[in-house]
């Protein structure tokens, strides 16, 4: 598991990557990587989050992550095998996951 925190999405990220990682750490017990801020959505988007969302453009007219939480899996071999929506949770993807591992 990797997280990409983002502001774009009504600004629940404003702090900076130190901050963020210390809310996650003691509000959720979060012990993945959690990497820089980046952009998921627009012309600024980071160049993974372009790829993903090529990859798996989700269901709808637009591609864009829709809120924070969407979750890719990705192949050993890097492919984009599936996109989550945010309500999906770890528990729930977990059987899928391991097929994979």
């Amino acid at each position: 598991m990797l997280a990409f925190p983002c502001n774009q999405f009504a600004n629940q990220e404003p702090g900076s990557n130190s901050e963020i990682l210390e809310f996650a750490a003691s509000n959720y017990g979060v012990t993945f990587p959690m990497f820089e801020k980046i952009e998921v959505n627009g012309d600024e988007a980071a160049p993974l989050y372009q790829f993903l969302r090529a990859e798996q453009p989700g269901e709808g007219d637009s591609s864009d992550i829709a809120w924070n939480f969407t979750k890719f899996l990705v192949g050993r071999d890097g492919s984009v095998l599936k996109r989550y929506e945010p309500m999906t949770t770890p528990e729930e993807i977990a059987a899928e996951v391991g097929q994979y591992l």
